[in-house]
């Protein structure tokens, strides 16, 4: 790969601002970060659309609306002949079959299909999404912290902040620890930053997700708020096939929420028994636990944000009237929506890892 075709191009404030956003979420992967030979491709992006259809978008912007592609018309939007599979499409092809776009999928997907990416230092939060999930992360560093830091309030708001004070400790006690923890481990001191960068990025990939079921659920209540009024509609409620639908769409989303729910509370379990008892085969443990979810908790988690975020575009703010919504429950809601129940039936058992 030649130096120009690793090198993202140069971007304005607004694109590095709307790039960050896009690394930043489930649906949405810049197609940037992926060498390609069709420079037509370079600026365009992959996502996940309302009926959760991985589609090509080539541009968007407010007077002429998103314009998609089908991943199976690629070739022939670009002139390619289809008798020869051409590099590009291929990697398409692949990247269209994964379950999110979010950065840790990314992380372990991309090499499974065998798609390289141009730096994979560019799969990162930005420095605003890392910010927001400070308090997401105190949760997971505490335990570490009274390890080092037994009698500390040491108020942490970065991973990073973590291993630098774990590099340079301020008080002979915890050098003492650190020396204790690594002995625990099974490791040399000097790995001892390894492993909290292990552990800082394990815990950050599970607050990410936290995060976005967070965002997420309250929007789904809400959602559920208006199928109920709309099933009381004195038109709708007489109309079966909408009745059925929305109580369909609305369990489906109130099952899947329950199970990812159930998966998050595992983890923690899992976290809290191996702090009880922490050796380097029980954080290995815990490790391979959290990274074996990742391909499917952002997979529901694509699905769950995707299909709310459409509804708030068309519906937040008391826009459209009840027909609208139940016509969008029919065909955008409903459509797409056990691709999300599969995903969450395929995950692997916890306690079976």
């Amino acid at each position: 790969m030649s130096e120009a075709a690793s090198e993202l191009p140069e971007l304005t404030d607004e694109e590095r601002r709307e790039y960050e956003s896009d690394m930043d979420s489930l649906h949405v992967l810049p197609l940037s970060i992926i060498p390609f030979d069709l420079s037509g491709l370079k600026r365009a992006k992959m996502i996940k659309n309302v009926r959760l259809e991985t589609v090509i978008e080539m541009f968007k912007d407010d007077s002429a609306g998103s314009g998609q592609v089908r991943v199976e018309d690629a070739a022939k939007l670009f002139g390619i002949p289809e008798k020869e599979p051409h590099p590009d499409i291929i990697k398409l092809k692949r990247l269209a079959g994964l379950n999110s776009f979010d950065i840790y999928t990314l992380r372990v997907e991309l090499r499974n299909v065998g798609v390289p990416v141009n730096d994979h230092a560019e799969l990162k939060l930005s420095k605003s999404k890392n910010e927001e999930l400070t308090e997401y992360m105190r949760d997971f560093t505490r335990p570490l912290i009274s390890q080092v830091y037994a009698d500390s309030d040491t108020s942490i708001t970065d991973v990073n902040q973590i291993i630098d004070m774990f590099k340079i400790p301020d008080r002979g006690q915890a050098m003492e620890n650190l020396k204790k923890l690594a002995t625990t481990l099974n490791v040399a001191l000097p790995e001892i930053p390894r492993f909290l960068e292990d552990y800082g990025d394990i815990y950050l990939s599970l607050a990410y997700f936290k995060n976005s079921l967070d965002n997420i659920v309250p929007h789904i209540l809400v959602f559920f708020e208006f199928m109920e009024e709309l099933r009381g509609n004195y038109r709708l409620k007489h109309d079966r096939n909408f009745v059925e639908t929305s109580l369909f769409v609305e369990n489906t989303l109130n099952n899947v929420t329950a199970s990812i729910t159930g998966r998050f509370e595992s983890f923690q379990r899992h976290s809290n028994e191996m702090w009880s008892d922490i050796n380097a085969e029980s954080f290995s443990q815990v490790k391979r636990i959290i990274s074996s979810h990742h391909s499917t908790i952002g997979g529901v988690l694509c699905g769950l944000a995707v299909k709310m975020s459409m509804w708030n575009d068309r519906f937040a703010d008391g826009r459209g009237g009840p027909q609208a919504r139940a016509d969008f429950v029919l065909s955008e809601m409903r459509h797409g929506i056990e691709k999300i129940v599969e995903v969450e039936a395929s995950a692997p058992k916890v306690s079976d890892r």
